[in-house]
């Protein structure tokens, strides 16, 4: 597994002359534990980069504060050093606030983004019980709460009929750092906020999806979020929460092909 100059673990797959996709996971997972059914699918005919964020799974921990320009910035510098000019960036959850930190930041380095149930702007009172969440998580470490998390993520029948799956990720959650898990659920938690209503408006070609049912970022956040941009489509998934990207992949690499195939 080659990690870079920095710390980051990643890997690259997919055939050398096509377009690069970037994965970004989410709080508290490894690119593995994401994009384990969705990258053979894209690295079909993408060159497909999935990497660790900061501290998680096997990259290094930060040196310094985390934000979404630190996260931003990870990415980019990865992006450098490969010698990768311009990718389309994928993120999921807290990967699909930092790929719009990207864009905001870097727009000559973002040929598409997918969104991914991320959040967006919040109600006072969903704001106020995010951030609660968050101070949990620095008081108990990733195990705080951790059952409640899992029963948003994953819809009840899948807890039931897939424990196995359930356990695995409940697996990669508690092997991280709590510092830097706690860190991370900060900037889930306040980072939105720099990403609402942004000027200049954000103009990729982008795909923003979510889950029927996913509590914290729900279809009217996705649509808030294309709302925002002048070439956004938007995609709900009937049915799932959180983690339907694990529970029904194909439902995510479907849409996510046709949508970088029309773009790329």
């Amino acid at each position: 597994m080659p990690v870079s100059r920095a710390g980051t673990a990643y890997e690259m797959t997919g055939p050398e002359w096509a377009p690069v996709i970037a994965l970004i996971h989410g709080l508290g997972l490894n690119r593995g534990s994401t994009w384990g059914a969705i990258v053979p699918v894209l690295a079909q005919e993408f060159r497909v980069l999935s990497y660790d964020l900061l501290g998680h799974g096997d990259s290094a921990l930060p040196g310094g504060e985390v934000n979404l320009t630190a996260l931003s910035e990870q990415l980019i510098a990865l992006m450098d050093e490969l010698g990768i000019a311009r990718a389309a960036l994928v993120g999921f959850s807290l990967g699909g606030m930092i790929n719009r930190r990207c864009a905001m930041d870097h727009p000559d380095r973002v040929s598409a983004l997918g969104i991914l149930n991320s959040p967006h702007e919040r109600g006072e009172d969903q704001q106020r019980l995010v951030e609660a969440r968050a101070r949990d998580t620095g008081a108990g470490g990733p195990s705080a709460n951790l059952d409640e998390t899992l029963a948003r993520w994953f819809t009840e029948g899948f807890r039931r009929d897939h424990s196995d799956m359930v356990d695995a990720v409940r697996a990669v959650v508690l092997a991280n750092d709590p510092g830097n898990y706690a860190a991370h659920r900060q900037v889930l938690a306040e980072g939105v906020t720099e990403l609402i209503r942004p000027e200049p408006p954000i103009t990729t070609p982008t795909l923003v999806m979510t889950c029927e049912h996913d509590s914290g970022s729900t279809p009217a956040m996705s649509w808030g979020i294309a709302g925002e941009m002048p070439d956004a489509n938007v995609v709900i998934v009937p049915d799932l929460q959180h983690l339907g990207l694990i529970e029904r992949p194909e439902l995510f690499s479907g849409p996510v092909m046709d949508f970088l195939r029309r773009t790329l």
